[in-house]
């Protein structure tokens, strides 16, 4: 009997819009494999870096959680991993995934052995690549000329988050992982987002050679517009200028963009308002090149965070399931 070919689906993102890609992708046949970015500098990450020298690892702590297997004893170590301590000196905060694979990293002396056997642990469906192992951090400049030198301080601003930014660079230059560009060259479907634009996007695409590696594979390249706009990153962007920002990166390789259709409850776009944030508006022309998909992807619940955590979260995401049928849909097309 011949084997059946798995189609290979790559995500490149990271934070909680490719967490949800994640979570229901692993719910079809699929080789799936997650590209994370590792500039992330803020929350529990900093003191990961700063503290233990470590690369950040709360981007591939929620994929490993959202390939984990959710049945069975695995389950609950889904939940445990995903644990903010909210008491404690030098605790309150932090996430028991996060001290586990810090550890992990000191016995086996190696933090990229420690997130495969992570990995094992949490029997994942799926496989999760660090983008890069180069201590890195995120630039940001502005169009007043200023600069900020750290991914946190670029997702939650105390300048004008009306301002745009007009360059983002890496700096040290990041080498990037060469197990994440083999996947690239050999998917079938590469999903780029969603997530926040400039920091959990981008800084993927500005390591050297994955920009390349996208353009240069044959798979379907498929962008997944966000939601909402971002104060401090994407304020007033329409689908169009997430598209263009984008494709200034990887250049005019998209062959698919996914935006949301539905309305979004109104509770939430009450509270989003007060942030200056509002839903991404669809201005993307049904001539393009690109195949434009408008479906009903947003989730319906409000996320709650804990108490301790100090970092600003989205309020509504894209749904699981809905997402996940709609991009395995191409797959055939």
């Amino acid at each position: 009997m011949k084997k059946v070919q798995l189609p290979k689906i790559v995500c490149v993102g990271g934070g909680t819009g490719t967490f949800v890609a994640l979570k229901g992708l692993k719910c079809y046949p699929s080789n799936l494999s997650a590209i994370v970015t590792m500039s992330d500098s803020g929350g529990s990450n900093q003191r990961i870096r700063d503290e233990f020298g470590l690369l950040p690892t709360s981007d591939i702590r929620q994929c490993l959680v959202a390939l984990s297997d959710e049945n069975g004893g695995a389950g609950l170590l889904r939940k445990l991993f995903m644990y903010r301590f909210e008491k404690g000196a030098g605790l309150s905060g932090m996430t028991f995934g996060n001290i586990f694979m810090a550890a992990l990293s000191d016995i086996l002396g190696s933090q990229a052995e420690a997130i495969r056997q992570t990995g094992k642990v949490l029997r994942i469906h799926g496989n999760v690549l660090p983008v890069s192992f180069t201590k890195t951090n995120l630039f940001a400049v502005y169009e007043d000329g200023h600069v900020l030198t750290e991914e946190h301080l670029i997702d939650e601003p105390s300048h004008d988050g009306t301002m745009k930014i007009t360059n983002v660079y890496l700096k040290p230059k990041a080498t990037a992982n060469p197990q994440a560009l083999k996947v690239i060259e050999e998917a079938d479907m590469i999903v780029l987002g969603p997530g926040d634009l400039y920091t959990s996007l981008v800084p993927n695409l500005l390591v050297e050679g994955v920009a390349g590696a996208i353009q240069k594979s044959k798979a379907k390249k498929v962008y997944v517009v966000n939601l909402m706009t971002k104060y401090g990153q994407t304020y007033d962007y329409s689908a169009l200028d997430h598209v263009r920002t984008v494709k200034s990166f990887i250049g005019e390789c998209i062959d698919v963009v996914i935006i949301n259709s539905a309305p979004m409850p109104p509770k939430a776009l009450q509270i989003y308002a007060k942030y200056q944030e509002r839903p991404v508006a669809d201005d993307l022309a049904t001539s393009s090149p690109m195949r434009v998909i408008r479906a009903d992807v947003v989730g319906r619940k409000f996320t709650v965070k804990a108490k301790s955590d100090t970092l600003v979260r989205s309020l509504i995401r894209h749904d699981s399931e809905k997402l996940a049928r709609t991009l395995m849909g191409l797959l055939d097309t």
